[in-house]
């Protein structure tokens, strides 16, 4: 465990409170945290209280007293956080980025440094530490700072290194996953209802039904489809539910979805860049 690093937390959000977790367990005394926030003063005093961090409204003191600076603030108010206090960030410094669709180019343009920025698009399940982080590396970062952010992320899950121009990919793929899954639930849990199952009993059966065909997929290494056709009798009733779902088009929708949201991460991408410049 590190007894010299500082981190400064710019965003006190679900994300970043996944990471102060994971983190203040296994890598850096609570105290080597400062965490500081737009205006939410109750929010920074929360997690104060429940992990023991340092919190600071100043944000300019705040990142001059850090070795990593992790941007967790929304992405829409990346220019308006950054360029006001600039002139604290300092070369030396290791800068992690969890802005969806904002470039490490756009982050370095806006403090108008020549930073290492590392990006990482972790998704929600970090809060019980079963992420599926991806990490791209800047221009000015090096492979220590690479390797100095996988070993921060992989405190909340797994973690992936790819290229930067993937993470919009990423961000469609595994950054919204988790909401695609709920997606599914929820119908899941209404045709439930409508079939005659009490509530309790089919969340219990739906759950465990996903868990399970996840470890499935993960122990077997099979593929999804051979999988399905274990299941999938002929004229049974896998079978017949499986042919709704292809009158439907599921898979087809399942694609379509996952390439607006890549599509849409690059908008906003792109958006942002065209307002800096």
């Amino acid at each position: 465990m590190s007894k010299e690093t500082t981190i400064t937390f710019l965003g006190a959000g679900s994300m970043a409170e996944a990471l102060i977790s994971g983190v203040a367990k296994t890598l850096y005394e609570p105290n080597q945290m400062i965490v500081t926030n737009r205006s939410n003063v109750e929010r920074l005093h929360y997690l104060q209280q429940t992990y023991g961090v340092r919190t600071e409204t100043n944000k300019e003191k705040a990142v001059k007293e850090a070795d990593i600076v992790i941007l967790a603030m929304k992405p829409k108010d990346v220019a308006e956080s950054l360029t006001p206090i600039a002139h604290a960030f300092s070369e030396q410094q290791l800068i992690i980025s969890l802005l969806a669709g904002v470039t490490t180019d756009t982050i370095t343009s806006l403090i108008g440094k020549q930073l290492a920025v590392v990006r990482a698009m972790p998704n929600t399940s970090a809060a019980i530490r079963k992420s599926a982080t991806a990490l791209s590396s800047g221009r000015y970062a090096t492979e220590t700072h690479l390797a100095v952010a996988k070993t921060l992320f992989e405190t909340v899950g797994i973690v992936t290194v790819v290229e930067e121009q993937h993470l919009h990919a990423v961000t469609g793929l595994s950054g919204s996953g988790p909401a695609y899954v709920y997606y599914l639930v929820e119908a899941m849990e209404k045709a439930a209802d409508e079939i005659g199952l009490e509530r309790a009993v089919a969340k219990e059966l739906i759950l465990q039904t996903i868990i399970g065909a996840a470890h499935m997929l993960k122990a077997t290494n099979k593929h999804p489809s051979v999988l399905r056709k274990e299941v999938t009798s002929p004229s049974g009733t896998t079978e017949a539910g499986i042919s709704v779902l292809e009158r439907y088009r599921y898979q087809e929708a399942m694609v379509a979805c996952i390439k607006r949201a890549t599509e849409r991460s690059k908008e906003l991408g792109q958006a942002l860049l065209s307002s800096v410049q």
